[in-house]
């Protein structure tokens, strides 16, 4: 990476973990309840990897998705395919390239430094894009745990799915995540772990906001 890590606000609360773990849904009840700004991290790269395949792009091709990394404008959060398991796949492949990261992390960054706070979730708020948080949390779970969470959702919005496929593209995307040279998946050292497999959504939300009230 060519940019250093800029001092960070005191307001900044980062949340890294897998897939599935329910870090994205932790993440928007604290910013709610903080009145804070929230990005999903993870829709950068699907983003920057909707615009690579649309144009017809290989998610292997470093230049190409370099391209569609610095092409990628807040717009394009927006985009209907996002959540297709195709761009997740894709997001996993082009998020291990260097050249993509570096292209979208002043975009973070600049949006951690957004008044009044700001919630972030993804695979390395916590260790690269703002080490200096004064908050961190990683929010983890069994691969089973997350790959039925993962097929609950396909099933609401009507797809089909084999568990033990999901289970294994889940696998896959966690090997991917945990042994890229460039920002690999791990805790922050000075992380809140939280493993959610048996906790429900209100006490994985109150064990985290009790852990931000102390912090902040």
């Amino acid at each position: 990476m060519t940019s250093s890590p800029p001092p960070v606000a005191a307001r900044v609360i980062a949340i890294d973990g897998p897939a599935a773990a329910g870090k994205g849904t932790l993440a928007r009840r604290l910013a709610h309840e903080l009145g804070f700004r929230h990005l999903d991290t993870g829709m950068i790269y699907r983003a920057a990897a909707s615009l690579l395949l649309s144009a017809g792009g290989d998610p292997d091709d470093g230049a190409a998705a370099e391209r569609a990394a610095r092409a990628m404008r807040i717009e394009d959060l927006g985009r209907a395919d996002l959540r297709q398991e195709t761009v997740g796949q894709a997001a996993s492949r082009i998020a291990a390239l260097e050249p993509v990261r570096a292209a979208l992390l002043d975009f973070q960054r600049a949006f951690g430094r957004m008044q009044p706070g700001a919630v972030l979730d993804g695979r390395d708020i916590g260790t690269v894009v703002f080490p200096d948080a004064r908050v961190k949390l990683f929010v983890t779970a069994t691969p089973e745990a997350r790959a039925r969470r993962r097929q609950e959702e396909l099933r609401a919005r009507g797809l089909a799915s084999i568990f033990a496929d999901v289970l294994e593209e889940m696998r896959q995307r966690d090997r991917r995540d945990r042994e890229r040279a460039v920002a690999p998946l791990r805790p922050a050292s000075d992380a809140l772990l939280l493993d959610t497999t048996g906790m429900s959504a209100d006490e994985v939300f109150t064990a985290a906001l009790a852990h931000v009230n102390a912090r902040l």
